[in-house]
């Protein structure tokens, strides 16, 4: 598909809260996680419930892990998994932590640290440091986290903050946008320059236009708001994600024909599914 060892595959697809139960099989109920392949790179997005399954995966092949995990955010359904990632407990792997999100008067060390002290969690962080490296940056900074491989970033419209991603490698590229609120009225424009000629733009389409007006401060955006952007932004492949975790297998069915309706390239996430810079790698 001349992805040449670039795509990105779900984990978990979901926002704000993880969901069970026979209405969300197909599409998933683990909060956010993405694993994306440059070539020889390994980078990881967000550390919600489905990282313990990338982890796992992971695992499966006794090789050691090298990787850079990049946080949107610190808020709880995008770190939650952090403590169940199995590579963090092996001594031989070797992981960067970046985030652009939390200013100068707090360090991802002692948010992820507070999430694993006691009452909450029984084994600290401390334990796992060992193979950490955490790397510090503010939003907007561009990224050159491995050799041949450039990241920039944004920052979101979120509460406590949030950044965007844009992965570019080989001549392709493929962007993350979550947690993000649009204006009410236009739109931002830094994210349309961050995202402009992109192949893929994952975004956060956790509302419809309907449901917004309910939801103005929430810190998040709609799908059909994701299609907007893209038609203006020149880009190819819309993917419709973090779902609200009361979105149904068959809400999300009715939405993905609505968008392809609207944006031939458009996909809706699901967990498992494989995309690449030319769209969805079939199963």
């Amino acid at each position: 598909m001349g992805d040449n060892g670039f795509f990105v595959r779900f984990w978990g697809v979901r926002g704000s809260i993880a969901t069970t139960g026979p209405d969300t099989l197909r599409y998933g109920g683990n909060t956010t996680c993405l694993e994306m392949r440059c070539g020889p790179h390994l980078l990881i997005f967000d550390a919600g419930t489905g990282i313990r399954l990338l982890g796992d995966a992971l695992e499966m092949t006794g090789e050691p892990v090298t990787a850079d995990l990049f946080f949107t955010h610190s808020h709880i359904d995008h770190v939650v998994g952090f403590p169940f990632f199995s590579p963090f407990h092996d001594q031989r792997s070797r992981i960067s932590l970046w985030e652009g999100h939390l200013g100068p008067d707090l360090t991802l060390g002692s948010v992820l640290g507070s999430l694993m002290a006691a009452p909450l969690f029984p084994v600290p962080l401390r334990g796992l440091e060992r193979c950490l490296d955490y790397r510090k940056f503010a939003a907007g900074a561009v990224l050159e986290p491995r050799p041949g491989l450039v990241v920039r970033t944004c920052p979101l419209n979120h509460p406590n903050g949030a950044t965007g991603y844009r992965v570019d490698y080989q001549g392709r590229s493929i962007c993350l946008i979550t947690d993000t609120e649009h204006p009410v009225h236009g739109r931002d424009e830094t994210i349309a320059d961050l995202v402009r000629g992109a192949d893929v733009m994952i975004y956060d389409a956790s509302y419809s236009d309907a449901e917004y007006a309910d939801h103005v401060g929430w810190g998040h955006s709609t799908w059909q708001e994701a299609l907007r952007l893209a038609d203006h932004a020149g880009v190819r492949h819309p993917v419709i994600f973090h779902h609200c975790p009361d979105r149904t297998d068959a809400m999300l069915d009715e939405i993905a024909a609505a968008a392809r309706a609207m944006h031939p390239g458009a996909l809706v996430a699901r967990e498992g599914q494989v995309i690449t810079p030319d769209g969805e790698r079939p199963d």
